[in-house]
């Protein structure tokens, strides 16, 4: 029996190719019979249509419409060094934007279902605030003083701290340097540091989990900023440098006032080599006190990148040397986030989620799913 083939428009087959990041006779070298089909010497079967599909990550429905869909985000995306940002994005980060907003939507009416108000920090000041008057709000939010980090015993239990008392607030804080759990759909750290879905009831926070901890933990505390100032974005911040925008210049002071106040600074600052007793003493990077006291002018632009790229170049080598793979279920927790998980649990639990439907906001199914839920979803 013969199999039944389908016509499929040119103009999609070559946007989804395009789409996914090809140029076509690169993707034709690998994949032979898309000349066929585009030349109209055959046409496709639902089989061969499917593993095409797969192959440029799209949904299978897409192939059959009569034209292709304007696939923009709606809030910008900020470049470093530019003023206006973009509502176009790569194929990787579009599409962890969708899956994220997914989520985002499906927690809004659960909590909404279940009476919850409004966060009222959401949008409290506007973009003319006082840097310092955003940050005292935000520490008094989360309940953490000025010295806060000094408590931790390193930076890196800083930046854990820091992620519990924001999500005890409300805000879900989702770590991830891939699409879903696709180790070969990578979010390139240049391209994303992350992004920011503000909302009233449950703004949802990504941070690309390849970057440095300490860039996340300065891109965490910039996308806070977006939250009390009631604006979703997105950012590449190339070596912690914003966008020439007014928003973002205002969530870079507060990110840097908020990990290194502008009085402990001056007050401990004799030079340069201060930098690493001040890593000690107030638990966070010397990349964030460098970033810190070139804002406050103690150091010039030339000193920064010089410590930046150290210190990435140092971060890069350490990555390249670990082995590959770790604790999946470490992992989960920082890609779900426990606190969006502990939800679907309970809607699991009240009969008002199905386990398919749980299967799909987490990314995980069936053993895996419950093995997740029973005995790695309160582990730190």
């Amino acid at each position: 029996m013969m199999a039944v083939t389908i016509s499929v428009n040119n103009d999609i087959l070559t946007w989804a190719i395009a789409r996914a990041g090809y140029e076509l006779p690169d993707f034709a070298e690998k994949y032979p019979r898309i000349s066929d089909w585009l030349s109209g010497a055959k046409q496709p079967t639902v089989k061969q249509l499917e593993d095409f599909s797969n192959k440029v990550h799209l949904p299978f429905g897409y192939l059959f419409l009569p034209k292709p869909p304007n696939e923009t985000i709606d809030f910008p995306f900020f470049r470093t060094g530019r003023k206006e940002g973009t509502n176009r994005v790569s194929l990787n980060v579009y599409d962890t934007i969708l899956d994220l907003q997914r989520r985002q939507a499906w927690l809004i009416d659960y909590l909404q279902e279940l009476g919850s108000h409004p966060l009222p920090y959401v949008g409290w000041f506007n973009s003319q605030a006082s840097p310092v008057d955003v940050v005292q709000d935000i520490r008094h939010t989360l309940g953490l003083g000025q010295s806060w980090a000094a408590g931790c015993p390193t930076w890196e239990d800083a930046l854990d701290t820091l992620v519990k008392k924001i999500e005890e607030i409300g805000i879900i804080v989702v770590f991830s340097g891939i699409v879903g759990n696709n180790t070969h759909r990578v979010i390139p750290v240049e391209e994303c540091r992350g992004f920011v879905l503000v909302d009233e009831y449950v703004p949802f926070m990504l941070v690309n989990n390849a970057d440095a901890k300490a860039a996340q933990l300065f891109t965490i505390v910039h996308e806070l900023a977006h939250v009390w100032l009631g604006q979703s974005a997105g950012f590449d911040f190339r070596q912690l440098m914003p966008s020439d925008n007014p928003t973002e210049r205002l969530c870079n002071q507060v990110a840097a006032e908020f990990l290194m106040p502008e009085a402990l600074l001056r007050a401990h600052w004799t030079g340069v080599a201060d930098i690493r007793k001040l890593v000690t003493k107030f638990k966070v990077s010397k990349i964030v006190i460098a970033r810190r006291a070139l804002d406050l002018g103690l150091i010039s632009r030339a000193t920064f990148f010089q410590v930046y790229n150290t210190y990435m170049a140092e971060f890069a080598a350490k990555k390249q040397g670990q082995e590959f793979g770790g604790n999946f279920y470490y992992t989960a927790r920082k890609r779900v986030s426990p606190t969006f998980a502990a939800y679907v649990d309970s809607a699991v639990k009240t009969d008002k989620l199905l386990y398919r439907d749980a299967y799909k906001l987490t990314g995980l199914s069936g053993k895996t799913y419950e093995t997740f839920i029973t005995e790695h979803l309160t582990k730190t």
